[in-house]
């Protein structure tokens, strides 16, 4: 699986400085790599440790190599964007060393004769796809995948054991959907159908039928048991190149621009818009029926309300203290109330005129 620094330039572009003979047969961090290896400078605050790694090469931008002290008996790829082009060249030795899996599907799929399955898709085993239901080129649906009717997966996507996708829904090209996650289930939707108050209080709630679907975009990657809801009329919509982590539930009828990235335990109530380029931090809450402009950025555990259609950071949650100083904290936020009784009292008796 060994590929020269040139292979590796050719394939991904970027400048050789040194030997591009010299053969790569994975990738390691910096203070860990071997000859063999290649590394990557993605933060300048780790130079030095170019200056000792024991990588065979390493990727670097062009401003950072020049401050090196020495260059003599190093290799390196010379790329803009160091970090990007790890991950890329990370992404072709895990295809390298991957096991072929031949097309075609396992004898205990389930597949209804109505439904199109390309020849190159994979179906594993205990695969169940539905009446209608369209699968691409070179699709891979893995152990216990669930395709509802009418459902459509396009070419390249990878779905992962356990995954569920109810019917009507579409998946886009190179989609990835980790283990666990549910597509398309029915949105929290129920009109409340009740009379009295109190202990006389009487009805029920009317479920709301959900028959919209779900569309996902092409390229965009989904995180184990994460869920999103069907629409209840229109699709929920996530667009190209979205990114979602593991446990985010997303409601119906959400739009989420292209490019956006929401990390693990968000949640993201109904009829929300999220703008593109966005990035939404881990165990937000975002209230159904706001709209978050193109580069927004949420920080973690945040609360949102309202509306945010500026670019920028936005915060809610209270950063971590030392205990102590959180309960004095504590303490005097319980007592705001009284504190503002005493200024306006103060004011008041400062504006009465002197005798």
């Amino acid at each position: 699986m060994a590929l020269t620094l040139g292979d590796i330039a050719q394939r991904f572009g970027g400048e050789v400085v040194g030997d591009a003979t010299l053969r790569i047969g994975g990738l390691a961090p910096l203070d860990q790599a071997q000859a063999h290896q290649l590394a990557f400078l993605a933060n300048p605050k780790y130079l030095s440790q170019v200056e000792t790694t024991g990588a065979g090469a390493v990727l670097v931008a062009r401003d950072d190599l020049a401050k090196l002290a020495s260059r003599e008996g190093r290799n390196f790829i010379v790329t803009p964007n160091p970090y990007a082009y790890f991950a890329r060249v990370a992404q072709m030795f895990i295809d390298l060393a991957a096991p072929k899996v031949a097309a075609g599907s396992h004898g205990s799929a389930i597949v209804d004769p109505s439904a199109q399955v390309a020849a190159s898709a994979v179906i594993g085993p205990h695969v169940v796809v539905e009446a209608g239901a369209v699968i691409g080129e070179g699709v891979r649906l893995d152990a216990h995948v669930v395709i509802g009717r009418g459902t459509m997966v396009g070419e390249g996507a990878h779905l992962y054991p356990n995954v569920v996708v109810y019917h009507g829904c579409k998946i886009g090209a190179r989609a990835i959907i980790h283990s666990g996650a549910v597509i398309g289930s029915d949105g929290f939707g129920f009109a409340p159908d009740f009379v009295g108050e109190g202990d006389e209080r009487q009805g029920t709630w009317v479920k709301i039928p959900q028959v919209g679907g779900v569309t996902i975009g092409p390229d965009v990657e989904i995180g184990a048991n994460t869920t999103i809801d069907r629409g209840a009329m229109a699709d929920t919509v996530i667009e190209a190149c979205v990114k979602i982590d593991n446990l985010v539930q997303i409601g119906h009828n959400c739009r989420i621009g292209a490019y956006t990235v929401i990390a693990g335990c968000a949640g993201i109530a109904g009829s929300t818009t999220i703008g593109q380029h966005c990035m939404i931090g881990g165990a937000v809450g975002i209230a159904g029926h706001v709209t978050l402009g193109d580069y927004v950025i949420v920080t973690a555990k945040s609360g949102v309300s309202k509306s945010l259609l500026k670019p920028g950071m936005y915060t809610s949650a209270f950063p971590a203290v030392e205990h102590g100083e959180w309960n004095r904290s504590a303490a005097l936020m319980r007592n705001l109330d009284k504190l503002r009784e005493r200024i306006k009292a103060l004011e008041a008796a400062l504006e009465q005129p002197r005798s």
